[in-house]
Formats: C-alpha cells, structure tokens, sequence
C-alpha cells in the first residue's frame, strides 16, 4: 500500500486539518520527515498553500483546527500546535485552543522544532529576535517564568514572580513584548521579567 493510499484510509478521504475532501496531497511534516506515514499528513491545495505561504493565511480557514486538533496521530497534532501558534499573535481564539491542546513531550519537541525554522526565516525577514532576561531566545509557544512581581494594569491583580506563562505568543513588531496568559488574562509581558523554562 503506497504512503497516499494509507494517509486517504486513515483520514476518510479527507484532509486531516480542515476536512475538507477535493485536491488532498501528502505533505511531509518538516524538519526532518523520512516520508513514513508517521511523518506525514495528507492536506487539501488550501492548507498546504497557507502552510508554505503565511502572507496568504485566511484566519477563518483555520478554524477547523477546533476539531482536528484533537486528532490521536502525532503528524496531525504538530501541524495543529503549529498553526493555532502563527495564527495565536492575532487571533483570541487560536490562543484559546492552544491553551487546551496537550502533547506528548516529544511530539511538542517535534512542533517546536518546525516553529522555530518558521522563526528564524521570519527574523530574517523582520531582524525582530525576542531573548529573555538570561538572553535565550524565546519561540511562541515556549513556557516561560516570570522572574519579578508584576502590576497588572487594568486588570487589578499582580502577576507573581514564578509564575509560569505556558504556550506565549511573540508580539511581531516589538523585540521587548511578548503575550501570555496569566490568572485566565492574556496580558503583554515586557522580556526582561521573564526567563525561559526548559
């Protein structure tokens, strides 16, 4: 049985992120796909041109992550976690569903590993790198801890100092700012009060 004829029995003859069923395609999970079915997914043209081009995303397209995020193969979770942590910057709702998403830890290595090539071909675009207060870099999506006591304004509450922020989304015009959330708000966290958890 070929890679596409398993992909097509596994996935119902539908595209594993958004279900839909016309022009599906496998699609190699990168960095470092062997092209196995463990490795693989099979998208629709939509996903797979959005994917490759993240000027071109229709954030309304993606909300079909709602349910294949729940998906039980690893390829299909990474896409999901990777997806929902371009679209989180913007989107209440991607952040929201990142929130609940849990992977196993090699499976969100394996997401990281992607998002930060994504990361660093963005930076080169953009020359923005977000490093916290030890100068780690920080990726969306990483857990970091906050390393002072924090006023939160408008929302009347102090964000503690060891608090850990999981699943933080990077504000893209600002080096200093990142997003995250904290006693159920997503609040912007100024870097230099953060350190990364690894």
């Amino acid at each position: 049985m070929t890679i596409e004829a398993e992909l097509l029995q596994r996935s119902e003859h539908k595209c594993e992120l958004c279900s839909a069923s016309d022009e599906l395609g496998v699609f190699e999970v990168p960095p470092s796909s062997d092209g196995s079915v463990a490795q693989c997914v099979l998208i629709c043209k939509t996903c797979k041109e959005q994917i490759d081009h993240p000027d071109k995303i229709e954030v309304h397209h993606w909300r079909a992550l709602n349910e294949s995020m729940w998906s039980t193969h690893p390829p299909v979770q990474v896409m999901a976690w990777r997806m929902l942590t371009r679209l989180s910057s913007r989107e209440g709702w991607a952040r929201d569903l990142l929130d609940m998403l849990y992977l196993e830890d090699e499976t969100l290595n394996w997401a990281k590993s992607g998002a930060k090539l994504a990361a660093d071909e963005e930076s080169d675009d953009t020359g923005i790198v977000h490093k916290d207060a030890n100068g780690a870099v920080l990726l969306a999506g990483d857990t970091v801890t906050l390393i002072k006591d924090l006023n939160v304004k408008g929302a009347g509450f102090t964000a503690k100092r060891g608090t850990a922020v999981r699943n933080i989304s990077l504000v893209n015009d600002n080096a200093e700012h990142i997003e995250g959330r904290v006693s159920g708000q997503q609040i912007v966290i100024l870097t230099q009060f953060v350190k990364k958890s690894s």
